[in-house]
């Protein structure tokens, strides 16, 4: 039995303009949330007036365009994603609208994804593309100073915005494009699923505050100071932490964070998921680690993603107590 089922939440639940499941793709933890094709569409022909453009300039339209698509899944969908993204048994959603899938729509892909956020949070200023959301493409040469754009090698695991000073709650990782690909699937390990959590969360450099800095390609330039482990408002462990950011002060740190990443890397809880084309996760960043598969080589392999990161702003969502 699933975590999610011992939790009593049902295999699969009909609601007014979208469907929600657990993925067939998970441990039970993942849910599956699908948007029909009638609402996407009338989602988009409520804001028609409202281009990509009009959402970067005007920050307030944001939550304009989330509360259209709220409305018209019968004001359900807020409080379910609010709910399901500060449960501990679950926490992670796997979001598909329907005809959303073809790299022509990608700006639709931007808007109706902005939509999701902006009902339970509010997305971070993104200093990598000086937006709020980032678009990056992944290809088959590449000679950047971090491992998010490199193909042929596993991106470990970690938590988003371990070297911003804006807490980071929720991260949303979209799939707007994917050419000859193989390989590449989204990599989650919810703590709880790690074996080793005890072990290392009790260690007495888990609440150490650890220097985090980034390399140019971040455009961020101060350091940040943060321990790896924390605890939310309920007690509960919550991480956040990123292999190629730590910046250990000596030999005690230094060691004990390279075993906490062998550790991570080789949890059994890992659960590797087939993110679709216009497809999207969201998930908690403080009790899911993310990370990505490496891909099979090919001189016209192209992946464009999205991210969208942010912090909670509903009332009902848990807030890191660091703030």
């Amino acid at each position: 039995m699933s975590v999610v089922e011992q939790a009593g939440i049902p295999a699969e639940t009909k609601y007014q303009g979208f469907t929600l499941a657990v993925s067939e793709q998970s441990n039970g933890r993942l849910l599956q949330l699908t948007f029909n094709k009638e609402t996407v569409d009338q989602f988009f022909a409520a804001i028609e007036e409202w281009p990509i453009q009009a959402l970067e300039y005007k920050s307030f339209l944001r939550f304009r365009v989330a509360k259209v698509l709220d409305d018209l899944c019968g004001n359900q969908l807020q409080s379910l994603l609010v709910d399901t993204l500060v449960d501990r048994n679950t926490g992670a959603l796997l979001i598909t609208p329907e005809g959303l899938d073809d790299v022509s729509q990608a700006e639709d892909m931007v808007r109706f994804t902005t939509a999701v956020c902006h009902l339970m949070g509010r997305s971070n200023f993104d200093a990598m593309s000086g937006k709020y959301y980032a678009r990056f493409a992944v290809v088959n040469s590449d000679n950047s100073d971090s491992y998010l754009r490199q193909p042929h090698r596993v991106m470990e695991l970690h938590n988003d915005g371990t070297y911003v000073e804006e807490d980071t709650d929720f991260n949303l990782m979209l799939k707007i494009d994917e050419q000859n690909m193989e390989g590449g699937n989204s990599l989650l390990l919810h703590l709880d699923d790690w074996e080793d959590l005890e072990k290392f969360s009790t260690n007495p450099l888990a609440f150490r505050d650890i220097r985090w800095a980034v390399p140019p390609s971040k455009n961020i330039s101060k350091e940040t100071y943060h321990p790896v482990f924390d605890l939310d408002v309920n007690g509960d462990l919550i991480t956040s932490y990123i292999d190629q950011f730590a910046q250990p002060a000596n030999f005690e740190e230094g060691v004990w964070l390279s075993e906490l990443g062998e550790s991570f890397e080789s949890s059994k809880g890992i659960q590797s998921i087939r993110v679709p084309v216009g497809s999207f996760l969201l998930i908690n960043n403080h009790m899911w680690l993310h990370g990505r598969d490496k891909f099979t080589p090919h001189d016209g392999l192209r992946r464009e993603l999205m991210r969208q990161r942010g912090y909670f702003t509903h009332k009902k969502t848990l807030r890191n107590p660091r703030q």
